[in-house]
């Protein structure tokens, strides 16, 4: 999938007839922030969820990601990054369109230059453990929307859109 230019707004105004899901913007008083030099991003979903552990993060990011977007269940947890800078320009590095993480992330000053888009909870500079936890292409659940690996998403400074089909080639 092209990285071609859209608005979420519109991808929803344009597809009434489609089950599109919104992500709430507001969980639990943390919100959605734009960590990447890429403000709008999509593609196909690979899931993964691990909780103060990366290692899968870093596994799949550094997997040929062409058309894809990583999305993370990290339990929203405040206590540890699960994605820094050498772990995203890994994923620049093997063509990811984006990730997407229910937790934080670090080293935002780097990210913010990287032609990667990043959405994230919050920015905390402790790096997670790495102890080979996680579980990769389940169904993950939050902000009100079920992610699937094989959908696809779509992100901007509007918010996330899910998607069962593709909506911008």
């Amino acid at each position: 999938m092209s990285t071609a230019a859209f608005v979420t707004c519109d991808l929803l105004d344009d597809h009434p007839e489609l089950e599109l899901q919104v992500v709430t913007p507001c969980l639990d008083g943390k919100f959605f922030k734009s960590y990447g030099a890429r403000k709008t991003f999509g593609g196909q979903i690979v899931t993964v969820k691990c909780f103060e552990d990366n290692s899968r993060v870093k596994e799949l990011l550094a997997t040929d990601g062409t058309g894809k977007v990583l999305v993370v269940d990290g339990g929203a947890s405040m206590r540890c990054a699960l994605m820094g800078d050498l772990i995203a320009e890994s994923a620049v590095k093997n063509h990811w369109n984006g990730v997407i993480i229910y937790g934080c992330v670090r080293d935002v000053d780097a990210i913010a230059e990287l032609d990667l888009g990043v959405h994230a909870l919050a920015a905390i500079p402790q790096k997670s453990n790495r102890k080979g936890v996680g579980e990769v292409d389940i169904a993950l659940c939050f902000g009100g929307v079920t992610f699937n690996s094989g959908d696809y998403v779509y992100a901007d400074n509007n918010g996330i859109v899910v998607s069962k089909i593709v909506l911008v080639a």
